[in-house]
């Protein structure tokens, strides 16, 4: 079976963050040598650099890439709405409970933070008041996501919007 280059660069991402993701079930990322990466995941040490230059980088693009995922998927539902964009956020998040999870115990939770504020786009140029609401809706959804997972996400993300409702009344 032939395939391109795309595609092994691809196969070679997906193994190396499997075989970070397994690591940090164990041990700190710090503690984790790229040699030790490299031989869990299958690949040579010339694959790692030639995609990253940290091991934090690798979940990064995997936070980035979720959370693209969601967008594509939220956007394409045709029962979306803002009513909907919360419970859907927390419902994705619990998808992928086993990566964020492994994250926050790993004590990495700001590569979320950044995920969710790049993704809000609060940028310099913007005007204060937008720039602050953004910062507040960003700051918020991570923090109910940081104390969700905490208690372990038992809430779905209707019940989650209800509170947040309830909250406001």
């Amino acid at each position: 079976m032939n395939i391109n280059n795309h595609q092994k660069n691809t196969y070679v991402k997906k193994q190396i963050t499997l075989a970070l993701l397994e690591l940090l079930k164990e041990k700190a990322i710090d503690e984790i040598s790229i040699s030790e990466l490299t031989k869990k995941a299958q690949v040579g040490r010339v694959s790692f650099y030639r995609n990253y230059q940290t091991k934090e980088d690798i979940l990064k693009e995997e936070s980035d890439r979720l959370i693209k995922e969601w967008g594509k998927l939220y956007e394409s539902n045709p029962d979306s709405s803002p009513q909907t964009l919360f419970p859907s956020l927390f419902d994705f998040y619990k998808q992928h409970k086993d990566f964020y999870t492994i994250l926050y115990h790993a004590g990495m939770s700001t590569i979320i933070q950044e995920t969710i504020i790049r993704t809000i786009q609060i940028t310099p140029e913007m005007e204060n008041i937008e720039a602050y609401i953004k910062s507040f809706w960003a700051y918020g959804i991570y923090g109910w996501l940081i104390e969700w997972m905490k208690r372990g996400m038992p809430e779905s993300g209707d019940e989650l919007y209800q509170l947040f409702k309830n909250m406001n009344q």
